[in-house]
């Protein structure tokens, strides 16, 4: 049978990339569960433009430390949505820091919302799929700091770089199942979290990056849309680096540095 994704969860889908992420789905014909932190208003205008394409929405707050409470989110907004095909994980964040300043309390934050709270939605999502006896797909927002470093940034590169990490080990022992299991690294992104809205993207200049602007939301929802489809079904555990070629810059940006400024956490 061909796979059709008709139900997705996005979480974090209140603004910037998750809410771009569930309109890409509701386009592609999906039903989607939004949830939120602590912007419910943000979640309902997601979920409002889902509902203008045609599609349901369904929307639950979401604390992706909170463990304990995960499970039953993740399992109640698939009730509602009638089964789960996609889930996008992509709650995520992080204060940085120099990394000697750095305490187990912050540490722990981090590396709690960016990874243990990853491993147990995805893992909540790949059972319900499994358990289904069904196709589906799960993909992870990770960084372009899941594969490279950034000074002030310890925990939230380390956190990245261990959900890189289990997105390959998940691809590896869910393929037998049908499956798919990818991550989506985008570089800086026009968003509330960067303090820009999607329209910035066009109007800031980063000549640092060979496309030299910031990426929309939509440019990285789009990614993961392809990767939510049935056109994907032969990729997983793959990396899909979307930074407008940041990454393929290291020699060449550390070789014209003019200053120590990087070296600051600010």
């Amino acid at each position: 049978m061909t796979f059709t994704p008709r139900r997705a969860i996005v979480t974090a889908s209140d603004s910037g990339i998750g809410r771009a992420t569930a309109l890409a789905l509701a386009d592609a014909g999906m039903d989607v569960g939004v949830t939120w932190h602590s912007d419910q208003e943000g979640a309902e205008e997601t979920a409002a433009e889902v509902r203008r394409r045609g599609r349901n929405a369904v929307v639950a707050q979401f604390d992706a430390t909170d463990l304990d409470s995960v499970p039953g989110v993740i399992r109640g907004l698939a009730a509602e949505l009638g089964g789960l095909d996609v889930f996008v994980n992509n709650a995520g964040g992080g204060t940085g820091g120099p990394f000697l300043e750095m305490d187990i309390e912050g540490w722990r934050q981090v590396v709690g919302l960016n990874l243990d709270g990853a491993f147990v939605g995805m893992h909540t999502a790949a059972t319900l799929m499994a358990d289904a006896g069904q196709e589906g797909r799960i993909i992870a927002v990770t960084s372009v700091h899941g594969s490279q470093p950034r000074v002030g940034s310890a925990a939230y590169v380390a956190s990245k770089h261990g959900l890189e990490g289990l997105v390959k080990t998940m691809a590896q022992e869910l393929g037998a199942k049908g499956i798919t299991v990818n991550s989506v690294a985008p570089g800086e992104i026009a968003t509330p979290i960067n303090d820009m809205d999607a329209e910035d993207a066009e109007n800031t200049h980063r000549p640092g990056i060979p496309i030299p602007r910031p990426g929309k939301p939509e440019e990285i929802a789009d990614v993961i849309a392809f990767l939510a489809s049935p056109a994907s079904s032969y990729v997983t555990g793959a990396t899909w680096v979307v930074d407008g070629g940041m990454l393929q810059m290291g020699p060449q940006a550390g070789s014209h540095l003019e200053s120590d400024a990087w070296r600051s956490a600010g």
